[in-house]
């Protein structure tokens, strides 16, 4: 069990806030995109790893999530583009550098070795991309 997170891109809060949430994350169609990404690692947890690891920004400094919908079932939260726009420009030491940083960061859950991490990040990165080509920004949709 627990909690499943699709990272999607839409052009606003409203168009985000109209996600499918009856389905289960399998059969969850694309977005706007046309794919999304679906991992077990919180937004909390990925803003932070961006935002610590490649922009040297102190944890206690990391901006809070805007929530989008709050529903029993699920919510919709929105990331800020300070957590999508920085993994554009980066090169690969960047990314391996900050792999290795958040690594050893105890996380329950998320990811533990610096390869694992490398891989997200560069998941992450191409998810940017895909982002600022359609103009997007990047939402989660949780759920139990």
């Amino acid at each position: 069990m627990g909690v499943t997170y699709k990272y999607f891109g839409a052009p606003d809060g409203a168009t985000a806030a109209r996600v499918p949430i009856s389905m289960r994350p399998e059969e969850l169609g694309g977005d706007e995109l046309g794919h999304g990404m679906f991992t077990k690692i919180k937004p909390e947890t990925v803003a932070a790893m961006v935002l610590t690891g490649i922009e040297g920004v102190p944890l206690h400094r990391v901006p809070p999530l805007e929530l989008v919908v709050l529903h029993p079932d699920y919510a919709v939260v929105k990331l800020p583009m300070t957590v999508v726009d920085p993994l554009r420009g980066v090169g690969e030491e960047s990314v391996g550098a900050a792999a290795f940083i958040w690594s050893t960061v105890p996380d329950r859950g998320g990811p533990r070795d610096a390869f694992t991490v490398y891989q997200l990040l560069h998941e992450w990165q191409d998810f940017s991309h895909r982002l600022h080509e359609a103009g997007h920004q990047a939402y989660c949709l949780v759920w139990p």
